[in-house]
């Protein structure tokens, strides 16, 4: 049985997680630089998403610091998360191959049209 495909927010998030562990204002950032803006995450959507992922291994807390008497925790992808994160990079990238070769065939994209 296949796992179910990400939601966007959740793929957006392992994939801010990908290059260093950060904290969920930092991720909050990172999702909406690489969602071009198009995503904004709210702080309790955020936290809702971490412990689950957290409850479904695929990531993990990295550390915990106190910044202005506040608890800043920092979340990383483990390789449980990171191999989840592919397999929906690869299921997405053949479902996006399949979309550009029907239009091409079907002359709604011109040769080279997609990257």
């Amino acid at each position: 049985m296949s796992e179910s495909p990400l939601r966007e927010p959740t793929f957006l998030i392992l994939t801010a997680l990908t290059e260093e562990p950060r904290h969920g204002y930092a991720v909050i950032e990172d999702v909406l630089r690489i969602s071009d803006g198009r995503v904004r995450l709210r702080a309790g959507t955020l936290y809702a998403v971490l412990d689950r992922l957290r409850s479904d291994g695929l990531i993990e807390v990295d550390r915990e610091e106190v910044v202005q008497s506040r608890l800043r925790r920092y979340y990383r992808l483990t390789a449980l998360g990171a191999t989840r994160l592919a397999t929906e990079v690869d299921r997405l990238r053949r479902h996006a191959d399949t979309a550009g070769r029907r239009l091409r065939a079907a002359g709604l994209l011109p040769e080279g049209g997609l990257s």
